[in-house]
């Protein structure tokens, strides 16, 4: 059994998807492991990672209005605001997506279905620099 991990930088430009998939593809070939899993981890709370249709720009459209409406911004309710009203909505964001993703590996690359990309999600309305995690175990 061989385990590698790397890491990489996203910069975001604000609230809104990143596809990730080219990047974490890179890291598995890299890594030369042939058969097994590679884990994919976002080291922040308020951004997380799914994998979603990366063929038509308007379901991320669909994804992003439906956050919008299950966490807006500046609730009344809203206690933790330090950073501004996208606070707390980016957190609970956070909650309702995942902050990692599990994908098999076979024949060296990832077996994601034909209209699957992973993608980060940027929860806050600022540009950040988000680091990925990439660990592949396999043989």
């Amino acid at each position: 059994m061989i385990a590698k991990t790397e890491s990489f930088e996203v910069r975001t430009r604000g609230r809104g998807s990143y596809e990730i998939t080219d990047e974490v593809e890179r890291v598995v070939s890299a890594s030369g492991i042939k058969e097994g899993i590679v884990t994919v981890f976002v080291r922040h709370t308020s951004a997380s990672l799914v994998i979603f249709e990366n063929a038509d720009p308007s379901a991320r459209e669909d994804l992003h209005e439906f956050l919008d409406r299950i966490a807006p911004d500046g609730e009344a309710w809203h206690v933790h605001t330090m950073e501004g009203p996208d606070d707390t909505a980016s957190h609970l964001r956070m909650t309702v997506t995942r902050t990692s993703e599990t994908v098999p590996v076979a024949g060296g690359r990832m077996v994601l279905g034909t209209w699957q990309g992973i993608f980060l999600l940027e929860h806050r309305h600022a540009p950040h620099r988000r680091e990925v995690v990439v660990s592949v175990v396999g043989l």
